[in-house]
């Protein structure tokens, strides 16, 4: 089974063209089991079993805009449940 990830990365959305994009490009991308653009801060979550720089490259070329990654986690599928941490300016990806 592949591994599964939590990524976060910092995308500039700043129309709704560019929301729609961004909402489209993710929903093409199969391994992505689920996904969150926080539009105002310029954040887009995804989760799934994917390759991380893969699915980072297949958006910029999608979008035509740069794509910064901030953050990777990797999450053991068993049991735990999977929680995204926003606290002070850090973001991350975290298993409780």
């Amino acid at each position: 089974m592949p591994p599964f990830y939590c990524m976060v990365m910092r995308i500039n959305i700043d129309c709704s063209g560019c929301f729609r994009k961004v909402r489209e490009a993710l929903n093409k991308i199969q391994e992505l089991e689920s996904h969150l653009i926080e539009r105002r801060q310029g954040r887009v979550t995804v989760w799934g079993a994917f390759e991380p720089q893969a699915v980072a490259i297949r958006v910029r070329k999608a979008i035509n805009r740069r794509v910064e990654i901030l953050d990777v986690g990797e999450i053991d599928r068993g049991g735990g449940e999977m929680v995204l941490l926003v606290k002070e300016g850090k973001e991350g990806c975290w298993k409780e």
